[in-house]
C-alpha cells in the first residue's frame, strides 16, 4: 500500500501537511508553556500530607470511639454494682467527691471508679497473693508468713486508691502553690487595666495555662461560676474548697473583703503576691539550710568509706607485706 492510499478520502497532500504543521505548532507551544510554567512542588506534598492526616484522624477517632464504648460499658457495669450496693448514697460519698475534685478528677464517673477500685482491689490483690504464695511454690515460707502476706495484700488493696488520690492531690496542690504568685501578678495587672474579676480570672487562666495548667483550670472554673451563680461568694468559696490551700483561701478572703468593703483590689492582691513570693523564698532558704544535715547520712555511708579505702588502703597493704617479710 502506497503513502497516497493511506491518506483519508477528501484530503490532499497539502491538507495533510497543513494538519501536521498545526499539530507540530501546538506541541511546540505546549512544550514551551510547560517549560515556562512555575510549578509549586509543595502543593502536591501538602495535599498528600493533608489526605494522610485526615486518614490518621479518622482512624484515631475510630479507635477512640471503640475505647470510649468499651470504657462506657465498663463504667456502666461499675455504676450498676455501686447502685446495687448503695455506695453512692453513703455519707462519705460527698467527701470522697470533694477529695477527687481536689486531686483533679471531677468527672461524673470518678466516684464510681474510685468506689469500685476500693471494693475490688482487696479481693484482686488478695487472690493474686494467695495464688502466688500457696499454689505457685515460688517461695518456701511457713504458714504464718503466707497468711501475713495474704493479709498485707488485702490491706494494700484497700488503701491503694486512697494513697493514689492523696498523692495526686498533694502534687496538684504543690503545683498550684508554686504558680500562685505569678498568677496574682497577672491578676493585679488585669485589675489595674480595668477588667472585672471574672474577665481578669479568664485572662489569667489563659495566660498561665502553659506554665501551671492546674491553677489555670481552677481559675477558669471560678470565672465561669462567677457568671452564672446567684452569689459571687459561692464561686469564691467553691474555689477555696476545690484547691484546699491556705494561700488560695487567703486570696478568696481578700476578694470577698474587697467586694464587701470596697477597698482597692489591686493593692490587696499586690500585697498578697509579695507575701507569697517571700514565703516561697523562705521555703527555698529553709531547704538550702537543711541540705548539710541531709547530706550527712550519705556522706557517712558512701563517701567516707571510699575515702578511707583510698587513704588507708596502701598503708594497710604495706603493713601486711611487712609482717609477711618478718614472718619469713
Amino acid at each position: 500500500m502506497s503513502f497516497a492510499q493511506m491518506i483519508p478520502a477528501g484530503l490532499g497532500m497539502e491538507d495533510l501537511i497543513t494538519l501536521m504543521a498545526a499539530a507540530a505548532a501546538g506541541f511546540a507551544v505546549y512544550a514551551v508553556w510547560s517549560t515556562l510554567l512555575v510549578r509549586d512542588p509543595m502543593a502536591r506534598r501538602i495535599k498528600s500530607v493533608g489526605l494522610h492526616r485526615d486518614e490518621l484522624r479518622q482512624a484515631m477517632l475510630a479507635v477512640q470511639g471503640n475505647r470510649a464504648r468499651r470504657r462506657d460499658g465498663a463504667v456502666h457495669v461499675m455504676r450498676r454494682l455501686a447502685e446495687r450496693l448503695k455506695l453512692l448514697k453513703t455519707q462519705q460519698a460527698e467527701a470522697i467527691t470533694l477529695r477527687l475534685a481536689q486531686a483533679g478528677y471531677r468527672s461524673k464517673d470518678a466516684l464510681v471508679i474510685y468506689l469500685f477500685a476500693k471494693l475490688a482491689l482487696p479481693f484482686v490483690l488478695g487472690g493474686v497473693a494467695v495464688v502466688l504464695v500457696y499454689f505457685s511454690g515460688i517461695w518456701a515460707l511457713s504458714g504464718t508468713f503466707k497468711l501475713l502476706i495474704a493479709l498485707a495484700s488485702v490491706i494494700a488493696g484497700a488503701y491503694a486508691p486512697e494513697v493514689f488520690v492523696a498523692n495526686a492531690r498533694q502534687k496538684r496542690q504543690h503545683a498550684m502553690q508554686k504558680g500562685l504568685p505569678d498568677a496574682l501578678d497577672l491578676l493585679v495587672i488585669c485589675t489595674e487595666a480595668g477588667l472585672a474579676l471574672d474577665a481578669a480570672l479568664t485572662r489569667v487562666a489563659r495566660e498561665t495555662g502553659p506554665a501551671c495548667p492546674e491553677l489555670a483550670e481552677e481559675l477558669g472554673i471560678c470565672a465561669v461560676e462567677l457568671g452564672f451563680l446567684p452569689e459571687r461568694r459561692l464561686a469564691l468559696e467553691n474555689l477555696a474548697k476545690r484547691t484546699a490551700l491556705a494561700s488560695i483561701r487567703g486570696v478568696v478572703n481578700t476578694l470577698q473583703q474587697t467586694e464587701k468593703y470596697g477597698t482597692p483590689l489591686s493593692v490587696s492582691l499586690r500585697v498578697l503576691s509579695t507575701e507569697f513570693r517571700s514565703d516561697r523564698m523562705m521555703k527555698a532558704e529553709e531547704k538550702a539550710a537543711r541540705l548539710p544535715a541531709t547530706l550527712t547520712v550519705p556522706l557517712i555511708l558512701f563517701i567516707l568509706p571510699s575515702l578511707f579505702v583510698v587513704l588507708l588502703g596502701p598503708a594497710v597493704i604495706g603493713a601486711i607485706d611487712g609482717l609477711r617479710g618478718v614472718g619469713y
